[in-house]
């Protein structure tokens, strides 16, 4: 969106600013001062690209049954409270990430990914795919929809609606093998999470194992099923690295190894690339 790279770089320059100023002696009172100014302009992008945010607002929508409901007079507020009502703090996130430096049942965050000083601190508790997997599928049978990031552009055909390993044979096209695992994708750089979308479905063998999978994109209804996608089980091992799920459906071991101090991962870590 051109607005976003124009208050990026309306940002850098002002990093150069405030920088500038500390090198030259300037006191903190000044620099506050400085950004406080700073912001306003931000916001004025906004408000000159957005419009100014309504303190209230009306919500009209037609229900399942094709019923017409309106809701007048709402605040954000209200509105999550009435309409969404979840408590997020059942909620938490699990990472399939197996690189060298990192280590499995154990919870990390990345520094300075919070976009809220106050906010809470992102936790991601390390867990094999597999128990990603097993998570997902009993929130998915609760008829609970699962929040998930990827490395959405690899072996994906937005037309055809279809993430899978065998999608393309580039090992036969260019007669060479690409060897990488997961592991080195990540630690090389070939692979990092860079979208999120939602698993509203499983299809499961008559073991109980998942063979593929329901996805709502949010790319409009042109591609794959009308915006819903499939993906299949060996594309979720290598591509699919972050699920939100709730708290049942993990062990209480697991959730004891949540709560605990997370350890602190570089701002540059793979880990934190889809919540920059």
């Amino acid at each position: 969106m051109r607005m976003n790279r124009m208050i990026t770089r309306k940002l850098r320059g002002f990093a150069i600013e405030l920088r500038n100023e500390h090198n030259n002696g300037s006191n903190l009172e000044k620099l506050h001062a400085m950004k406080d100014g700073m912001l306003e302009t931000v916001y004025q992008m906004l408000t000159i690209s957005l419009g100014t945010p309504p303190e209230k607002f009306d919500w009209q929508v037609r229900d399942k049954d094709k019923k017409f409901t309106r809701f007048e007079n709402l605040t954000p507020q209200s509105f999550f409270m009435d309409h969404v009502g979840l408590n997020l703090d059942d909620y938490v996130c699990l990472i399939d990430c197996p690189m060298s430096d990192k280590k499995y049942h154990e919870t990390y965050t990345v520094d300075y990914l919070g976009n809220v000083i106050e906010g809470e601190q992102i936790r991601y508790l390390n867990l094999p795919i597999k128990r990603l997997k097993e998570a997902s599928i009993a929130s998915l049978k609760d008829d609970h929809p699962v929040w998930f990031g990827c490395d959405v552009g690899k072996h994906f055909s937005r037309v055809l609606g279809i993430m899978d390993m065998k999608l393309f044979d580039f090992e036969l096209f260019y007669g060479t093998e690409f060897p990488m695992t997961k592991a080195d994708r990540l630690e090389y750089g070939d692979s990092q999470m860079t979208h999120a979308m939602l698993f509203t479905g499983v299809d499961l063998a008559s073991t109980g194992k998942s063979k593929k999978w329901r996805v709502e994109n949010s790319w409009g209804d042109k591609g794959g099923d009308k915006g819903y996608d499939i993906m299949t089980d060996p594309w979720f091992d290598e591509y699919t690295f972050e699920v939100v799920i709730h708290k049942d459906y993990i062990t209480k071991e697991e959730l004891e190894i949540y709560q605990k101090e997370p350890v602190s991962l570089k701002p540059w870590d793979p880990m934190g690339a889809l919540a920059k």
